[in-house]
């Protein structure tokens, strides 16, 4: 079904709509404007907009009446936490308002475990009924959209305490909420289901469809991952959820959340748009999935361990296509293997060299095509290199070995169907080689690389059918970016971790202090504590929460103080900023956490 959204419809036949959120103080009507005109002429549908009160809704009523007297018409939205009424003010002034399931009936979370019969919960239930009915008589009477925007560092105790901090749990927050809405025959709804962490953010999406399509519920869906981060890592991140999830063919609207100014934000989501659209009229894959596989939350593909290294319980290799002299200096991480296409090798790296190049090596491997498969009969280990279109019923030879690590290359426009739909087809089969995605890419432009890689070698990891991936960008300038990527993919797919996690949020008005030289200012300080995750969140609203997921947390607590977290647990309170990052990394220290520079 499609929604109206200030004369701007998503869902249904619609294009997949772009929007963004601004970090200016919403009382700052100027500034709160000229932001917002900056995201329109970026290109976005729509302009998000936080109302942490009635005062602020009536702004955003303002900053409406500035942008229109200026002829640019971009519908606004408002964003409301723990504060029904600045929600039912913002009805009246804005073409739609977001409202969260987790604080807009339920009271802050505590973490608290709480006990509910039946009863007492289904009170809980026609409470929050009760408490909708008069918004959604707002939101009729104005014409006014909502968004039910699930995050799940903002989930209610009562939801936590039956369902778990999961993605099941978010799922039953939204439906709460939106069986009310269905009763009472408002259908200008969209959801979202948002996370931090790419894995659960999929999952909860998944799950929602499927939950809609029980109840024959059609809502289009709002796709993000939230807090995605800084530079290329949060468009990695973005490009491997929200691209996995439109590859499905699910999302009506996008927003990729980065720590950066807003307007940047737009380019990225429409790349995204583009690069999923030009798969339209691919060839149809045929294949299906290959038994005991769920694709709501799906396990890692059983396979055999070749050479200690690949398949199995491993984590995942990454190959590159250059020599190790070209990334020692640049690379934090190194390749696992790299392909020497004229057949030098070194004493100290392995290698994949043709077949031609290999003269039975210690630490070289042939990669042969399948036409050479008979010519290196004495090979103790293997790549066999096949088109994701290859017959799986020419491969009968494999079944049973233990010695060969399949390379896929896809051939068509559908790049994560056709290499997910041969790795089920081998399963289906009985062989269970070991499975690299060897995917080549033209693109010059790093932000190009990064969706474009991100969304296809994304997909195929949070899927789990594969045991690596050889990232190829031939005209990449910089070697060193491309096998970075690479790793960037399977830490975004939580698939292999080599680097410290940063969830940090994109900033809003109730952001405490400026979060760009912030986040840089903590990435300098803890970026080489690979085995930890690390929030840097500009308020308290989904702080906490979102920073679940994190070992320590940097959180906004008032203008010129920061509140310091273990976990969930908040262990220093109103520090003055200036000393933050200081008592954070002494923080880390008391705990055990801390590693010095290459120790």
């Amino acid at each position: 079904m499609s929604v109206n959204v200030g004369g701007i419809s998503m869902g249904s036949e619609w294009p997949v709509r772009v929007q963004s959120m601004t970090n200016t103080a919403t009382d700052d009507v100027e500034a709160s404007a000229a932001q917002c005109q900056r995201i329109a002429y970026a290109g976005a549908d729509y302009v998000r907009l936080t109302a942490q009160g009635v005062k602020q809704a009536h702004s955003i009523g303002d900053i409406s009446q500035v942008l229109r007297s200026q002829g640019c018409h971009i519908p606004l939205i408002a964003d409301i936490h723990f504060n029904p009424q600045a929600a039912l003010a913002a009805a009246q002034v804005c073409e739609g308002v977001r409202i969260n399931p987790g604080n807009f009936v339920d009271p802050a979370r505590t973490f608290k475990q709480l006990e509910y019969t039946d009863e007492e919960y289904q009170a809980e239930l026609e409470r929050i009924r009760e408490a909708l009915l008069p918004f959604i008589a707002i939101c009729r009477e104005h014409h006014t959209a909502v968004r039910l925007g699930v995050n799940h560092g903002s989930l209610s105790d009562r939801i936590m305490s039956r369902y778990g901090n999961t993605a099941a749990g978010m799922v039953e927050s939204v439906m709460e909420f939106l069986r009310v809405f269905v009763q009472e025959n408002f259908l200008d709804v969209v959801i979202s289901m948002k996370a931090s962490n790419v894995v659960v953010m999929v999952e909860a999406v998944r799950r929602l469809v499927k939950a809609m399509d029980s109840e024959d519920m059609h809502f289009p869906l709002h796709l993000g991952v939230t807090e995605a981060g800084f530079g290329e890592d949060g468009r990695i991140k973005s490009a491997v959820g929200i691209g996995t999830l439109m590859a499905e063919g699910l999302g009506d609207t996008i927003r990729v959340s980065l720590s950066e100014d807003p307007e940047l934000e737009i380019p990225v989501a429409r790349k995204l748009v583009d690069y999923i659209a030009q798969r339209e009229g691919h060839e149809p894959l045929e294949g299906s999935y290959s038994e005991g596989y769920d694709p709501l939350c799906p396990a890692r593909r059983e396979t055999v361990t070749v050479d200690s290294r690949i398949g199995g319980t491993e984590p995942p290799v990454v190959i590159a296509s250059y020599r190790p002299d070209e990334l020692d200096s640049e690379c934090a991480v190194q390749p696992d293997l790299y392909y020497s296409a004229d057949g030098l090798i070194d004493g100290m790296h392995r290698f994949l060299v043709p077949l031609g190049c290999w003269h039975g090596e210690r630490n070289a491997y042939p990669l042969l095509t399948l036409g050479e498969w008979n010519r290196c009969p004495e090979a103790t280990v293997r790549f066999l290199q096949l088109p994701a279109t290859t017959p799986v019923g020419r491969l009968d030879f494999l079944r049973g070995r233990e010695d060969t690590v399949l390379v896929i290359t896809p051939v068509g426009k559908n790049i994560p169907g056709e290499q997910q739909a041969i790795t089920h087809a081998l399963d289906s089969a009985g062989i269970h080689c070991p499975v690299v995605m060897r995917n080549n890419y033209a693109d010059s432009s790093s932000e190009w690389l990064q969706v474009k890689a991100g969304t296809d070698l994304g997909a195929v990891m949070l899927n789990r059918r594969a045991d690596g991936i050889w990232l190829e960008a031939p005209n990449c300038h910089n070697k060193a970016d491309v096998v970075r990527y690479a790793f960037g993919i399977l830490q975004a797919a939580r698939q292999r971790i080599t680097k410290t996690e940063f969830i940090s949020c994109p900033g809003c008005g109730r952001t405490m202090f400026d979060l760009q030289s912030t986040v840089q200012r903590v990435q300098q300080a803890t970026a080489h504590l690979t085995h930890l995750k690390i929030g840097v969140m500009g308020c308290i609203v989904n702080g906490p929460g979102e920073m679940a997921d994190a070992d320590y947390g940097y959180v906004g607590a008032a203008a010129g103080r920061i509140s310091l977290y273990k976990g969930r647990q908040c262990v220093e309170m109103n520090i003055p900023e200036e000393d933050a990052i200081d008592r954070l990394v002494a923080l880390i220290k008391e705990n055990g956490d801390w590693r010095e520079v290459n120790s």
